[in-house]
């Protein structure tokens, strides 16, 4: 079932949204939803099949919803299909999951940033995998995509040939791991960080850049070649949380 939006909705919009707010069904902080959706201008508000139901939780509705709609209930898409939300529906037996989709319709709709919740903490691992993953994929070299959630924000800079430059806002005593996305990240060179590096590789396997942590308030991190995962994590969500391995 597809809602076509009038024509005028259409030009509206991509006159004004440059930025998409992708939402799946794994770990979403209602409230956060919330905030993230009041941005101004709004941000497109994009489904991953069973995010919609996480959407209508939070009191929102999305503008689409993208998937092949086996993990949303008959009564969440009887709402969808009554608030006239457009449902792109794909096949059963596809290459794509539903959040690679959800980033392919981005792009279609001319969105330039996405932000994505409720990747992580999905009950199957094998999607939160791959969902980090997609911060890889050199079809979103354009793109800039960041996962966010329970604090933390994750985001991929450079590429497989290319430099990369990231910017790190928070306080003092946040967490940063950097982690390669392939055989090896060059040139790795850190601003602001307690442990810094210096034009240094970072090769994929050892855990050197796991859990350094910012000196100040800003920090930066650059590469000279190859994909790097950047991971950053607000200390007091951290404390909040059981303590794991270091």
């Amino acid at each position: 079932a597809t809602s076509v939006p009038h024509q005028t909705e259409v030009v509206s919009f991509m006159a004004r949204a440059t930025h998409a707010l992708v939402v799946a069904d794994g770990d979403v902080e209602a409230s956060v939803l919330v905030e993230l959706a009041a941005d101004s201008p709004p941000p497109r508000l994009i489904a991953a099949d069973g995010g919609a139901a996480r959407v209508l939780a939070a009191g929102l509705v999305p503008d689409v919803v993208v998937g092949d709609f086996d993990s949303l209930g008959v009564a969440e898409r009887a709402r969808l299909d009554s608030l006239g939300v457009e449902l792109r529906v794909a096949a059963p037996d596809k290459d794509e999951s539903d959040m690679e989709l959800c980033l392919l319709t981005a792009i279609d709709d001319g969105v330039r940033s996405v932000t994505i919740v409720g990747a992580m903490g999905l009950l199957r691992p094998e999607h939160s995998v791959a969902n980090l993953l997609l911060l890889g994929d050199p079809r979103f070299d354009g793109l800039s995509v960041v996962i966010a959630g329970r604090g933390s924000r994750l985001w991929r800079i450079g590429t497989a040939d290319g430099p990369g430059a990231g910017s790190i806002e928070g306080e003092a005593g946040d967490f940063v791991s950097l982690f390669p996305l392939e055989s090896a990240v060059e040139g790795v060179t850190t601003e602001g960080l307690r442990f810094p590096l210096a034009d240094e590789m970072l090769p994929l396997g050892p855990s050197r850049g796991l859990s350094n942590e910012l000196t100040t308030e800003r920090a930066r991190v650059t590469s000279r070649r190859g994909r790097l995962l950047v991971i950053h994590t607000r200390r007091s969500s951290a404390d909040a949380e059981p303590a794991g391995d270091h």
